[in-house]
């Protein structure tokens, strides 16, 4: 008896209240593409085996409650595929849907988009150019599938509807959530191929941080973005082709060749160092007719500049943006111009 009776005020004492959900819910739409944030595995160590884009977006917000506390959520499929199977029809319909959930529902606080991490960053770039709205638009997902043991997935989503939610995420332009990280779209890029600290900014670091407590930004970007972009995409099925060719020790020059004769509208050229070429490179570029170049780096990080031996054959610097990135701006801006003076202006500006 005695023992029951210390027990007792054990089991009746109260315990702590759970969140509460805040008594008008901001609307956060989910539009879900795959990747491994959707991906299954043999078994909970199947951490490198596994297959992409397998769960459904609603699946995803089924397996975290915690979101409902924090938003109420609309989740649509666009696509269900690996991140390496992202296409540029894919980013059109991004684009045109998000452009037409803020213009149709005025009350939504945000977009989340569920991603796979390897093209991440070239679908959040192309969003930060071609959305209209200042609303957050979040892409996030996950470097170990749903079925891993720690899975990284259900936090980063929970994260993501937090930031997307978020009133200080407005006017900041497409961002990236994942490891507690905020990132803007121009700026990140993946830097690992397995640790879930993969998307860094190596220039300009983060924007800010997911904490516990609260969202915290740093900084803003200060390149042209979303409500001030010039691109507009709404009537577009296609964008003009621009390839990437990566340079390095004697390089053979049957690749430019190649791509001019068949007709490439732009070519990126991931130098070396501050986005140099070889002289059987810059002989074979100097015949192109028609088609833009530009000079991007292989190295990961700083400005490409300017230089008075590659302006006269009408290479464009691509500042710091990295070649899949400067690929994108460049398709953009093949859609407005082919003049190499604009095509300059428009890399100093975004």
């Amino acid at each position: 008896m005695r023992f029951l009776a210390l027990l007792l005020p054990l089991l009746t004492c109260s315990l702590p209240a759970l969140p509460q959900a805040p008594p008008n819910k901001p609307v956060v739409w989910i539009l879900s593409t795959g990747g491994t944030i959707a991906g299954q595995g043999a078994s909970s160590l199947s951490l490198t085996e596994y297959k992409g884009g397998v769960l459904t977006g609603l699946d995803l917000v089924q397996t975290v409650p915690e979101i409902a506390l924090i938003a109420d959520v609309k989740v649509e499929q666009i696509a269900n595929v690996p991140s390496s199977n992202i296409t540029i029809a894919h980013w059109l319909t991004l684009s045109k849907r998000i452009n037409q959930i803020f213009s149709e529902h005025p009350t939504t606080a945000g977009v989340v988009i569920t991603h796979g991490t390897n093209t991440m960053e070239e679908t959040a770039y192309f969003l930060n150019l071609t959305v209209k709205h200042d609303r957050p638009v979040v892409l996030v997902g996950s470097m170990r599938p749903a079925t891993a043991i720690s899975a990284d997935g259900p936090l980063n989503l929970l994260n993501a509807v937090r930031t997307a939610a978020s009133p200080a995420a407005r006017g900041k332009g497409v961002l990236v959530v994942l490891n507690d990280e905020i990132s803007a779209a121009r700026d990140v890029t993946k830097t690992s191929t397995l640790r879930v600290e993969t998307f860094r900014s190596p220039d300009l670091g983060y924007l800010g941080f997911v904490d516990g407590d609260k969202i915290s930004f740093y900084r803003s970007p200060t390149r042209r973005h979303t409500t001030a972009s010039e691109f507009d995409v709404s009537n577009l099925q296609e964008l003009p082709p621009v390839e990437i060719l990566y340079s390095y020790v004697q390089p053979n020059p049957v690749l430019i060749e190649a791509l001019l004769a068949n007709g490439v509208k732009g070519i990126v050229m991931a130098g070396t160092g501050a986005g140099l070429v070889s002289t059987v490179e810059k002989n074979a570029l100097a015949k192109a007719k028609g088609t833009v170049i530009v000079r991007s780096s292989r190295t990961g990080s700083g400005r490409v500049p300017a230089r008075e031996d590659y302006d006269p054959l009408g290479l464009i610097a691509a500042d710091n943006l990295n070649p899949q990135k400067s690929r994108i701006l460049l398709m953009l801006a093949l859609t407005k111009t082919t003049n190499p003076a604009e095509i300059r202006r428009i890399f100093d500006e975004y």
